[in-house]
């Protein structure tokens, strides 16, 4: 493993409460290793060299713990945006176990996205947590096909092994949920996968799906995915179609998004399952609002 130094690792969310109700965002690992034809962490604005080489941030922990006592305002720490925080070192070196637990001690709540079984490790530490803040755990499934899956994403679980990681958090009292994107265009874009998704999410116990129909695209992140989709499916020209539909545009909507997510919107009411960020955030915090009062909001009320 190869460490690199850094000043800083929880950081203040850009737009608190924007994006799954988070206030930190914290990153041990720098880049991945899951193999993910789509990873929009590639894109050069990032400035991750060597992407698929995972390093890990040197002295993270005492990093962490120090950032995380010197904080006024209590909040929820998300973790899972740039590299997944349970990528195959992790098993080992454990940094982002023993950061839930830095977490816990000081009182703060997770948001957690992965695409790994190994996050079912941590489910005390999990429990744990939710005991005083709140808990957020977003499994991604992109497509209900295991042998679709291990071609777009070959360096992690199939679906049908996430959908049992979802179904594990869940029954142990996580509030969990799929992370539904990106659905790439030409690809998994039917309604058929949608639907299937949505009949294993509800099996499993699964809170809420919150989906994105389509893939965003820019520079070396998409000759990367171009490249990938010429290895893998050479006989079926989505290139081209990508090249003919989006020309060299950031946002690539896939085919009947509308009608797609209709469809999840009516499935998921039915099935009492949330779908709107909105609706999450508020069902996985409900109940500990007072909690996560910080000393500043006490001294000022």
């Amino acid at each position: 493993m190869e460490y690199i130094p850094a000043k800083s690792i929880v950081i203040r969310a850009k737009k608190p409460g924007h994006w799954f109700g988070i206030d930190y965002n914290m990153n041990i690992y720098k880049g991945c290793n899951h193999g993910c034809i789509y990873c929009d962490s590639r894109s050069e604005c990032y400035g991750i060299k060597e992407f698929d080489k995972v390093k890990a941030k040197e002295d993270a922990l005492r990093i962490i713990r120090d950032e995380l006592r010197r904080k006024v305002k209590k909040g929820v720490v998300a973790t899972g945006a740039m590299s997944d925080p349970y990528n195959s070192f992790e098993e080992e070196l454990k940094l982002t176990r023993h950061a839930l637990e830095l977490l816990d001690a000081f009182d703060f709540g997770v948001s957690i996205a992965t695409k790994s079984s190994l996050i079912t490790r941590d489910i005390d530490i999990l429990q744990s947590i939710q005991e005083h803040s709140p808990v957020l755990c977003k499994i991604t499934i992109t497509t209900s096909d295991d042998i679709l899956a291990k071609k777009i994403e070959p360096g992690v679980p199939t679906s049908s092994e996430r959908f049992e990681v979802v179904k594990a958090l869940s029954k142990q009292g996580i509030f969990t949920g799929i992370l539904l994107m990106p659905v790439l265009p030409f690809i998994n874009d039917t309604e058929e996968n949608v639907m299937s998704i949505v009949e294993q999410a509800d099996q499993a116990g699964a809170k809420f799906i919150y989906p994105t129909f389509g893939v965003t695209l820019r520079d070396n992140q998409r000759d990367w995915y171009y490249q990938k989709l010429n290895e893998l499916f050479p006989d079926d020209g989505y290139v081209e179609k990508y090249r003919n539909q989006f020309g060299d545009y950031y946002e690539c909507r896939c085919r009947g998004a509308g009608k797609l997510y209709r469809m999840l919107e009516k499935e998921c009411s039915q099935r009492g399952m949330y779908y709107k960020m909105a609706d999450i955030v508020r069902a996985y915090k409900r109940g500990y609002e007072a909690k996560q009062m910080s000393i500043y909001d006490i001294l000022t009320k």
